[in-house]
């Protein structure tokens, strides 16, 4: 058994899921070493998603489009803190410059030749290699030495009352009234093959608020905002008494996570929101498609639910995603039926 830790920095510079996901491994370090500092280096983008959680202590930034200067200066910075541990759950080429030389390092073993052998050849050598545990898991798996354990809850994502203000200022305007219940649909992806289909989307969560009398709040950035105006059109066209709230672009990742608390389900597809509806204690129904378990980002909840095409050879062609389909067929998304995913969320909703 390692001994006890004082002051830690955990590094994971992106992105929305996986910076969500590591809120399980500050938990965890917090129940164990209750007096050890914890700071946290993130990109800025996404520092909001760890700055109000009240076990970190201080969170330093990466700049958008940051330089290699700027990592020598924060590499300097690292140097010369004093950590007892520096926890590496990015593992990439900056997070291993900046935690070179600056103490000990525990480093996320991130299964890369498993992953590489079940992408490139069907071949699943997870047992071979640590199993397939998720990667809220797989963060802790390296503080092992230190007696600090998954407690195996779902991740957490902290905001302050300025962000459910203005999140309920937004809702309140469009009169969503403060009792009303939501389905929410998180339709978008960074990756084009990662996303079911818009008009699947639309049909499902059309069905499922005509059903139960819901709003449907449709979530995403700026740039995702066409899509949901396509979402948007296609459910009011079907269900003209359904209302539907297009909020891509209008709120920001806090501001989403507020908004999400009005939902009684949220529909998502592989992508960082869907962690933090997740992190918001919101059922979840999850729609995947060239992803699979073994990645690790299934949600863990047991209040969740994953429709996948299980059967197809194919799968998976990628572990984050491509812009096009590698067969040109996208039967892991397009043979997922609408019917399923309603069923799945169907369940889900409170009776």
């Amino acid at each position: 058994m390692q001994g006890v830790l004082h002051k830690t920095l955990i590094i994971r510079f992106s992105s929305v899921g996986d910076v969500v996901l590591s809120s399980t491994l500050v938990r965890a370090l917090h129940r164990r070493f209750p007096d050890c500092r914890i700071d946290f280096l993130v990109k800025a983008e996404y520092a909001d998603l760890v700055r109000f959680n009240p076990h970190i202590a201080h969170v330093i930034q990466f700049p958008g489009g940051g330089t290699l200067g700027d990592l020598v200066r924060l590499r300097r910075t690292v140097r010369s803190s004093g950590y007892d541990l520096i926890i590496d759950i990015h593992d990439s080429i900056r997070s291993r410059f900046l935690s070179a030389g600056a103490g000990p390092v525990a480093r996320v073993n991130k299964r890369k030749i498993a992953r590489t052998l079940l992408v490139n050849l069907k071949v699943n050598m997870y047992d071979r290699f640590g199993g397939a545990p998720d990667v809220a898991a797989r963060y802790i798996e390296p503080l092992l030495p230190w007696g600090i354990e998954d407690d195996g809850g779902v991740p957490e994502i902290h905001f302050p009352a300025a962000a459910r203000e203005s999140a309920e200022g937004i809702l309140n305007a469009e009169r969503l009234g403060s009792g009303a219940m939501c389905v929410g649909v998180c339709p978008c992806a960074r990756h084009w093959n990662k996303m079911w289909p818009a008009e699947r989307f639309a049909e499902s969560a059309g069905h499922i608020a005509e059903q139960h009398g819901l709003t449907v709040l449709l979530f995403g950035t700026a740039e995702e905002r066409a899509m949901c105006s396509a979402i948007e059109a296609a459910i009011t066209g079907a269900h003209p008494h359904t209302s539907v709230l297009n909020l891509a672009g209008r709120l920001t990742l806090l501001e989403t996570a507020s908004a999400m608390d009005r939902c009684a389900v949220v529909l998502a597809n592989d992508t960082g929101l869907m962690h933090i509806a997740e992190a918001r204690g919101v059922p979840v129904v999850a729609v995947f498609g060239p992803t699979v378990r073994q990645f690790g980002f299934f949600p863990r909840g047991t209040r969740s639910a994953v429709v996948e095409h299980p059967g197809l050879s194919c799968r998976p062609c990628t572990h984050i995603g491509l812009s096009r389909c590698p067969r040109g067929h996208f039967r892991c998304m397009k043979e997922i039926a609408p019917a399923a995913v309603t069923a799945a969320a169907e369940r889900l909703l409170p009776s």
